[in-house]
């Protein structure tokens, strides 16, 4: 039997389990940080079929198999997000206002079932090189868990590194591929206002905070626009405006706080110095003073060209001719572009869409995968890893 037929036929055994795991990380789903019950399902799995576990600080695991030669690093997120699972499955979150309304509870139990198959294949001497695991904390926050475990070693060594992400627009069964950058840069911008407050009939008396802080929400988009290659894709985004209490009553602090994306890596080093300066500039004839926070979160993630064909020939392989798709590049930010700034690799799209069924959005309450799409990531990403290891 070749490597490939057997990462099919264990992926194929362990099929019920791996959907039970999902099942069981989607009731106790564990915000960033917090990952404590979902480190230790993993570790239950994993340390019984000879892998070498290593827990990190804080939450976390990475888990090492195989000798010599190439070393293929596979990456899975394991965070929940805060929010309401307004599903009605049997399994739905028995936490409170968390819920795995992105998917990660199918990255980790795909992972889990590619070390399964990744296992057999060295029981029985057919890995040719060494796999680690990268069961990663804390993705959905800025600047993310991928840097904790770079910075505890869990990069070292490694020669390539993949990584998947639930798409819901694409069917399951399916890949979605795509060389260069395939994510956005995802900054987060906080502006705090602060001015004498007053009353709203004596407006030149005070700093006009609340008509201050709408010019930065509308004119800082414009004035990116204006100051940043329109081929960047710079988008402004508010997700927080706070100021006042009372119609009468000009306020003397509030806040604006949203995203900062962009498409272009060289663009994003620039952009914070640029975000900093026009803020000061908008707010100077209204009399307050600005702050501004800004957090540098995630760059691009830019897939290696090598690494996708690479993914490419294993999808034909794991899934068939005609199973992979080419996908546009995403606005949304994943800190798995910190990988990639230090070693070659990609990223792709797993199709978690019935065919013919709904299209879910990503973090939103009712977000849900068709089961099979964790089978599918499993042969994926073992047949990937053996796939590199094979081309050295």
């Amino acid at each position: 039997m070749t490597a490939l037929a057997l990462i099919d036929s264990v992926v194929a055994k362990y099929a019920d389990e791996l959907v039970e795991l999902r099942r069981d990380l989607h009731r106790h789903p564990e915000v960033s940080w917090q990952e404590q019950r979902t480190s230790d399902r993993v570790v239950e799995h994993l340390e019984r079929h000879g892998w070498r576990i290593s827990r990190m600080p804080r939450s976390g695991v990475v888990a090492d198999l195989g000798e010599g030669g190439t070393t293929v690093g596979l990456r899975a997120d394991l965070d929940a997000l805060p929010v309401a699972d307004l599903t009605t499955d049997p399994w739905r979150s028995e936490v409170e206002g968390v819920a795995h309304a992105c998917g990660h509870d199918v990255h980790t139990s795909a992972l889990v079932g590619a070390g399964l198959a990744l296992a057999e294949l060295h029981a029985q001497g057919l890995l040719g090189g060494r796999v680690r695991l990268l069961f990663q904390p804390a993705e959905e926050v800025m600047p993310g868990g991928a840097r904790h475990l770079i910075n505890h070693g869990a990069l070292a060594g490694i020669d390539r590194i993949f990584a998947l992400h639930c798409d819901p627009s694409v069917d399951v069964g399916a890949v979605g591929l795509r060389s260069g950058p395939i994510t956005s840069a995802a900054d987060r911008i906080d502006v705090r206002l602060e001015g004498n407050g007053g009353h709203t009939s004596r407006p030149h008396l005070t700093g006009d905070l609340t008509f201050a802080l709408a010019k930065i929400t509308s004119e800082l988009p414009a004035v990116l626009s204006r100051r940043m290659d329109p081929r960047a894709g710079v988008s402004v985004v508010w997700g927080v405006l706070r100021a006042g209490s009372a119609a009468n009553v000009i306020p003397d602090h509030g806040i604006a706080s949203g995203t900062v994306r962009i498409l272009d890596a060289e663009a994003w080093a620039s952009c914070e110095a640029v975000v900093r300066e026009a803020v000061l500039d908008i707010v100077r004839p209204y009399g307050v003073t600005a702050s501004v926070d800004y957090l540098q979160g995630v760059p691009p993630v830019v897939n290696d060209r090598v690494s996708v064909a690479m993914v490419a020939s294993a999808a034909d392989e794991m899934l068939g001719l005609h199973h992979r798709t080419e996908v546009e590049q995403s606005l949304g930010g994943e800190d798995f572009g910190w990988y990639l700034e230090q070693v070659p690799g990609a990223m792709f799209r797993l199709g978690t869409r019935s065919p013919g069924g709904a299209t879910f959005d990503l973090h939103q309450g009712d977000f849900e995968v068709d089961e099979a799409a964790i089978g599918y990531g499993a042969r994926m990403l073992a047949g990937v890893a053996v796939t590199a290891l094979a081309a050295g």
